[in-house]
């Protein structure tokens, strides 16, 4: 089996495709091409105003004693950072593909006095345990408060957050079990921009679904 070897130097033949592109993303990230969940984090703005970031680079897990989010790579001059920080809360949001468009308009409609949620033609929906708001498209949200902030790298423009889960709220045709959540109607998942490793190029993304291919009895 032949391998390809790279290390924390960016290979020169990787090609940049916009500026501070390797700033933001390690190529490491390009270069493995580990799809992760999308999903929409809700927070509220200073002025009160509902602030959507289509986000990925996530995982959830936990112990008895708590469920959390982990959320790296949170880059620190964005809305959402600030909001999460002097609130200490927020709400993930899971959508199903078909809102890849609307989830993508809040990416354009983020200045101050934005109402995102209505950028993106959601509905805004009470949340049970904090008070920036879910969205009722969701098909899964976890409320959240923060729970630590880790600071990566010498740069310090990102950290790492993680959010202990208060609440969920799921849909009641999503919670059966092994059921809509994984295909076409559930969750959607982040490839991005894989690199061919050979040539360095490569600056397409693409949005996939679950397909399950195996169910194991008894958990």
């Amino acid at each position: 089996m032949t391998k390809i070897e790279i290390g924390e130097q960016r290979p020169a033949h990787f090609q940049q495709y916009w500026p501070g592109q390797y700033d933001t993303f390690s190529h490491l990230e390009y270069a493995c091409g580990i799809p992760s969940i999308l999903f929409a984090i809700t927070t509220l703005k200073e002025n009160g105003k509902p602030n959507v970031n289509f986000s990925a680079w996530s995982s959830f897990g936990g112990d008895g004693r708590g469920y959390y989010a982990v959320m790296p790579g949170m880059l620190h001059h964005t809305h959402t950072y600030a909001n999460i920080r002097r609130t200490g809360e927020f709400v993930i949001n899971f959508l199903n593909p078909g809102y890849f468009d609307a989830c993508s308009a809040t990416i354009r409609a983020n200045d101050d006095e934005a109402d995102e949620i209505a950028a993106g033609s959601f509905t805004r929906e009470d949340a049970a345990t904090v008070a920036c708001p879910r969205l009722q498209e969701a098909f899964l949200s976890l409320e959240c408060t923060l729970e630590r902030e880790v600071t990566l790298g010498d740069a310090a423009i990102s950290s790492i957050l993680i959010g202990r889960v208060r609440h969920i709220a799921a849909d009641a045709g999503y919670a059966n079990g092994i059921d809509g959540k994984y295909g076409e109607s559930g969750f959607m998942l982040h490839i991005h921009a894989p690199k061919n490793l050979t040539t360095g190029e490569g600056q397409a993304s693409a949005v996939a679904v679950c397909r399950i291919v195996r169910v194991n009895e008894g958990g």
